[in-house]
């Protein structure tokens, strides 16, 4: 197990106290830090940079997406009241003609008689 920079300084810390009155559980060891815990450390802080950076980047592109769905929309939006206008005066019109065509129908029945 390597020792880190910061065990000189605890030793140095140690040596240069002469209080009888400093308590003896805090051992070097507990501030020592392994080369292999600083190396974990550093990954799992470059793996929580890149997920930061990925998911700043779909961010950007999730609003990007939505501002063009937003101006397809916006675009959009007089075509489709101009084609429910159109469906209603269709649907008036189609009514219009099945009256026509029932009256007609009465007629020729009346005619039969």
């Amino acid at each position: 197990m390597s020792q880190t920079f910061f065990e000189p300084e605890v030793a140095e810390e140690q040596k240069g106290a002469s209080n009888p009155m400093q308590s003896p559980s805090i051992a070097p060891a507990a501030l020592t830090l392994s080369a292999d815990d600083f190396s974990a450390l550093e990954e799992r802080v470059v793996r929580a940079v890149e997920l930061l950076k990925r998911e700043r980047q779909a961010r950007a592109s999730a609003e990007e997406r939505a501002t063009r769905a937003e101006a397809q929309l916006s675009e959009q939006s007089p075509a489709v009241d101009q084609l429910k206008q159109e469906i209603r005066s269709l649907r008036a019109e189609r009514d219009q003609v099945r009256q026509r065509v029932e009256r007609l129908l009465a007629q020729l029945d009346a005619l039969e008689l």
